[in-house]
């Protein structure tokens, strides 16, 4: 469905049994730059139109990490308010996109996932991941806060966990971790064995009452109907942040690591 080659990719494969596979990649460690934002947002969108679509399970490519986050080369080019908030809306777009596609989408989280990487985690209905699917909120330790994709962290994990994860950006937590505060359902030993779980688990999902699973994706994201507005206007707060001093010295001294 789509295919972005500049700089990564988004690619959908759909499979006999109905299930669309949405796969990002990026050669700086799976990272979403805004083109590839927009990508998923089309994917999702698309997957769920698709009427032979039965579900939809999001993944990235084959990398040590799941996803990094959002780009720091876009984040570094910001010098305005209004390209600051345009930047930091792309994973709320993407977000609202999960939440309002109509069929129901399970991660799969091989490896480690930062900031955004976490947000689209927790966009996801069902979250499988392996061992080495560590998490980390980084966003405070150059200068700004995971507001964008806050609501989604905290809808999953709650109030005191997305606390934790928010204030030690610095602090790796596990996927044992993640798994009981809530943000992963299932978590394996090895990559095969998330494999072959999430092939049983969608196979299963397929076979269910397509209408059934309609209603139950909209219980589960009862009471979210104002993110459209929330998450656009979260954006606004890090996009103001991203042109402080102290965040533009924090991402040189990032970088220099």
């Amino acid at each position: 469905m789509n295919d972005i080659t500049q700089q990564g990719y988004v690619r959908t494969q759909l499979t006999a049994d109905g299930i669309a596979h949405i796969e990002f990649f990026h050669p700086n460690h799976n990272s979403l730059p805004s083109l590839l934002l927009q990508g998923l947002v089309d994917a999702f969108a698309a997957a769920g139109q698709e009427p032979a679509v039965k579900a939809v399970v999001l993944r990235s490519a084959e990398h040590k990490t799941f996803c990094s986050g959002a780009s720091f080369d876009e984040l570094v080019a910001i010098r305005d308010l209004e390209t600051g908030h345009a930047f930091f809306s792309g994973f709320g777009r993407v977000i609202n996109a999960m939440r309002q596609c109509p069929k129901i989408i399970v991660g799969r989280i091989h490896g480690k996932a930062v900031g955004g990487g976490v947000g689209l985690a927790a966009g996801t209905d069902y979250c499988l991941a392996s061992q080495y699917a560590s998490v980390r909120l980084s966003e405070l330790a150059v200068g700004f806060g995971p507001f964008v994709i806050g609501p989604a962290v905290e809808r999953k994990v709650g109030t005191s966990a997305f606390s934790q994860m928010a204030l030690n950006p610095d602090e790796w937590q596990t996927a044992a971790w993640a798994k009981d505060k809530g943000l992963f359902q299932e978590s394996f030993d090895t990559v095969e064995q998330l494999d072959a779980y999430l092939l049983h688990f969608t196979q299963k999902l397929a076979s269910y009452h397509p209408e059934a699973l309609l209603e139950l994706k909209k219980i589960f994201w009862q009471g979210t109907e104002h993110w459209d507005t929330l998450l656009y206007e979260r954006a606004a707060i890090s996009g103001r942040l991203a042109l402080s001093d102290f965040t533009r010295n924090a991402i040189e001294s990032f970088k220099k690591k």
